[in-house]
């Protein structure tokens, strides 16, 4: 009888969550499975249309979980390996190249800009032979950000099939003055990311597509992680991505070309592989992932975001509630948004995705962000 009423739960819980047997296994017999489902369930009650979260423990054991449904009109269950967008996510994984080259001596973090792309950041202010390597991955550059992006539906249908390459959104971003000068302040960048992505293509001869996936992508076995390109669809399985534009204007965006040349798709494992991976010393040398945290403080208003953080070089590091801290990459475009962390030494970790912006409001995005965070910490406490 009490096998029965396991063998049960079980069914149950696969039936809800959309876990495979094995998987619905762990959530119903661990307690930190449990209350992985109650955070995830947490975040869906927010508005968030699909959740999904995977944790791994210090002992190696995976729980999953998922909440809500990955198609507002089917109500098909959220997979627990869908495929999202990781948007800025990505920056930990080009950071993890670049410092990969320093560590093989084929550039410096001290470099310049001007050193590899001459004449390319120069003009109104702008003067790469004052920007380096490693301001560009740690955000302290000055460069400005002016990137395409849409506010309301309308805005979507209009732009949701529009290309971008590195060179139009730099060039948008020089129209701009500097936001400080270089080393002397912080601010997010992505076009100091975008400079980085150019950076390694010059110094390598190939795409940082091509070296992310012979470097990280290809090693790790992570199966799951691709380039969409210009693609505006995303691999099977996935969950539709929508958009909160305003109070009951929840709109599907799944149907998208990323504004960023060098966007990727992945998945929760992929991701949590990824992370335990770079923070257990199995992509850099220790001198290199010294380099990479190595922390300045954000600035006042990313602080809401991500209170106390500090960034290093494509990662963010975040106090525990518990003690100590944790160190992760969140990212957030067209509809998915992806909260990471893992443990100093790369043994616990947990990855969110959700497949709903509610970007109606800064209340609303930091509800979504603080609920996404108590799931990340709750687990890497317990785990």
């Amino acid at each position: 009888m009490v096998l029965a009423a396991a063998a049960g739960l079980v069914a149950l819980t696969a039936a809800v969550t959309g876990l495979d047997p094995a998987e619905a296994s762990v959530l119903a017999s661990d307690p930190a499975a449990t209350r992985l489902q109650r955070d995830t369930d947490a975040i869906r009650a927010l508005g968030v249309t699909g959740v999904q979260a995977r944790v791994t423990s210090s002992d190696g054991r995976h729980a999953v979980a998922t909440s809500g449904v990955a198609d507002r009109v089917t109500r098909r269950p959220v997979p627990s390996d869908g495929r999202f967008r990781i948007a800025s996510t990505r920056k930990a994984f080009e950071a993890a190249v670049v410092l990969q080259l320093v560590g093989e001596h084929r550039l410096s973090l001290d470099d310049t800009v001007e050193r590899w792309l001459p004449g390319v950041v120069r003009g109104n202010g702008y003067d790469g032979r004052w920007i380096t390597v490693r301001q560009l991955l740690q955000n302290t550059s000055g460069l400005h950000d002016d990137l395409p992006g849409y506010t309301s539906p309308e805005e979507y249908v209009q732009q949701r099939d529009d290309v971008h390459t590195r060179e139009q959104l730099l060039a948008r971003a020089l129209e701009h003055p500097l936001d400080f000068r270089p080393g002397r302040g912080w601010a997010y960048s992505n076009t100091g990311f975008l400079v980085a992505a150019m950076i390694v293509e010059r110094v390598t001869g190939r795409s940082l597509q091509q070296e992310i996936t012979e470097r990280i992508v290809r090693p790790l076995g992570l199966h799951h992680t691709t380039w969409p390109g210009t693609s505006s669809t995303l691999p099977r399985p996935h969950a539709r991505g929508y958009e909160l534009f305003a109070p009951g204007d929840l709109v599907d965006v799944t149907e998208q070309v990323s504004w960023d040349p060098d966007s990727l798709v992945s998945s929760t494992r992929d991701l949590d592989r990824f992370f335990r991976a770079l923070l257990g010393g199995g992509l850099l040398r220790p001198a290199q992932l010294a380099e990479m945290t190595r922390t300045v403080p954000v600035s006042a208003d990313v602080a809401q975001v991500w209170p106390g953080g500090r960034y290093g070089l494509g990662l963010v590091h975040r106090r525990l509630p518990c003690g100590g801290g944790y160190w992760s990459h969140d990212g957030g475009d067209g509809g998915y948004v992806t909260v990471t962390g893992v443990t100093p030494d790369g043994r616990r970790s947990a990855v969110v995705s959700m497949s709903a912006a509610l970007g109606d409001s800064v209340e609303h995005h930091l509800q979504q962000q603080r609920a996404a965070d108590r799931l990340v910490q709750n687990a890497l406490c317990r785990a």
